[in-house]
């Protein structure tokens, strides 16, 4: 297989992670998303996330240069309603983020947080879910490059994130359309707020990031990769 997987696993297994965001964006199925930066300007301006029958499922409203300094980033579903917020919190050493349930993050307490690796010389991040004491997440791999991974507790990949191929001319597209990838059971409301913290964390190293190539043993070329062994 192409998908990295520490752990031999059936490609029909549901994750026990269930619903960190919201319930409705836990799919049964392995579920691919069309993931679009709706601008070109500035780094993390603003996305748009389609599914397979290229209808609409979450969307962040162009937010601007200076939306890493001023703090908040809201992920709305199709019709506009606000499902999360993240917020970079300060001050941080590791450039933690937090996420927050609906619009807003005052009075709420973060449902989680997202951190670089501490350990020198580790391209990775990691994830702490505070809604469920000891679940944690590592994101291995180069977002600049659209290939890393989303690994559970147990060394499970439950996400990935890679470029995406023209079917019709097996063209890589560009790093502005992408597909996150998501195995059944695991919510994509959280995913896709991991996304945008990646965004960015990582949007001003992009081009550096890039010229180092990926760090995750996968082909983000291609589209035949899944989940299973």
């Amino acid at each position: 297989m192409l998908w990295p997987s520490r752990t031999t696993q059936s490609p029909t297994r549901i994750m026990k992670s269930g619903a960190i965001v919201e319930e409705g964006f836990v799919y049964q199925e392995e579920t691919h998303l069309t993931v679009l930066k709706t601008s070109l300007f500035f780094a993390g301006d603003g996305f748009t996330a389609y599914d397979s029958k290229g209808e609409l499922v979450f969307r962040v409203d162009s937010y601007g240069p200076d939306a890493g300094d001023s703090g908040e980033l809201v992920l709305m579903d199709a019709s506009g309603r606000c499902i999360l917020t993240v917020r970079r919190k300060r001050p941080s050493l590791h450039q933690r983020w937090e996420g927050f349930v609906g619009e807003g993050t005052e009075g709420k307490k973060p449902l989680f947080s997202v951190r670089r690796s501490s350990i020198i010389g580790r391209s990775s991040m990691t994830v702490e879910v505070y809604t469920n004491p000891g679940e944690e997440y590592q994101i291995e791999g180069s977002f600049a490059c659209r290939n890393c991974t989303i690994f559970n507790t147990e060394k499970e990949a439950v996400a990935e994130i890679r470029r995406k191929v023209d079917a019709s001319t097996n063209v890589v597209l560009g790093k502005d359309v992408f597909l996150l990838s998501l195995k059944p059971g695991f919510d994509g409301a959280f995913a896709m707020g991991l996304v945008l913290v990646l965004d960015q964390i990582h949007g001003a190293d992009d081009d550096a990031e890039a010229e180092n190539g990926s760090r995750v043993g996968v082909d983000p070329t291609n589209e035949d990769a899944n989940f299973s062994p």
